[in-house]
């Protein structure tokens, strides 16, 4: 670690979405707080942010999100009440949440895409390297995937993406990555980067998934950047800058993530995140898991 590259320490999630592949659950409750099991994701998210050293967090909300800042809040009365009870373990849950970072909001006001979003961030952010990191992606914590773009960050400076081989026929859902390999072996050069692309076009089957560490020439760049697919500031696209110039903001490395990831940007991959994190739960998973092997051999 050098003074060129400062010691990462404040992460920035977007959380301003409408939530309306989820309707009509998030009319009036942000998709952020749906549980996941017995958390909401937007949870599981600043815990992943907290456990690789980032305790600074930004949260980029909009109309409708007061729910997130309550949950990360103290409540005093739900608290008292716990304690007058001499519920020791439902207290420490609720004190978790508040405990788990220095947490600040600014709202997007206009949804005009992640990239916009990010650039919300600027303010706070400042000069230094940070982390984003995008809800709809969980990442298991045995699989300390954002520990390992830090590092590579602060070795190799520039920015770090997320990426995952995904099935050919599924990469124009997601940004993808052409790459070249590094001594590394979960480290690759990302030479160009497209916005879910048509298959026949990917220049590779590596999805960018919910996590960047950036340096923060980004801001610059996406100040001048023009509304691309979908009509929005994409992040895709700046990030495309830097890896056709290093000299802006320094190389774009990608780190090839093999580990247990759980989607909940759909129902159905939310329904299965739920189901494989509640099999593993030590607390649930046995008498779960019985259940779902019944029902699965005896209902189906």
């Amino acid at each position: 670690m050098t003074d060129s590259h400062p010691r990462i320490s404040k992460a920035v999630i977007p959380a301003a979405g409408l939530g309306t592949r989820f309707l009509p659950a998030t009319k009036a409750t942000p998709k952020e707080m749906l549980p996941v099991v017995d958390k909401p994701a937007i949870q599981y998210v600043v815990e992943e942010a907290a456990s690789a050293g980032l305790d600074d967090v930004l949260m980029i909300t909009g109309r409708n999100k007061r729910p997130l800042e309550d949950h990360f809040d103290r409540n005093h009365e739900l608290e008292s009440a716990l304690q007058k009870k001499g519920d020791a373990s439902r207290l420490a849950k609720v004190q978790e949440s508040s405990d788990l970072a220095t947490i600040h909001y600014v709202r997007q006001g206009d949804p005009r895409g992640l990239g916009h979003a990010v650039l919300c961030a600027a303010p706070h952010v400042g000069r230094e390297p940070f982390a984003v990191l995008l809800g709809d992606d969980l990442i298991d914590p045995r699989d300390p995937l954002l520990a390992r773009m830090v590092d590579v960050q602060e070795e190799r400076g520039g920015s770090v993406v997320a990426l995952m081989e995904v099935e050919p026929e599924q990469i124009h859902l997601y940004g993808c990555a052409a790459v070249e390999p590094t001594m590394d072996g979960d480290v690759v050069r990302v030479t160009g980067l497209v916005e879910k692309p048509d298959p026949a076009d990917a220049p590779s089957n590596y999805a960018v998934i919910g996590r960047y560490v950036l340096d923060p020439a980004i801001f610059g760049i996406l100040r001048k950047t023009e509304p691309g697919r979908g009509g929005e500031i994409q992040l895709t696209d700046a990030l495309q800058q830097l890896a056709d110039d290093e000299k802006i903001g320094g190389p774009v490395h990608g780190v090839v993530f093999k580990g247990r990831r759980y989607d909940t940007g759909d129902r159905g991959d939310y329904l299965r995140a739920i189901v494989r994190l509640a099999c593993e739960r030590e607390d649930l998973g046995p008498e779960f898991r019985t259940w779902l092997r019944r029902y699965v051999t005896e209902e189906m």
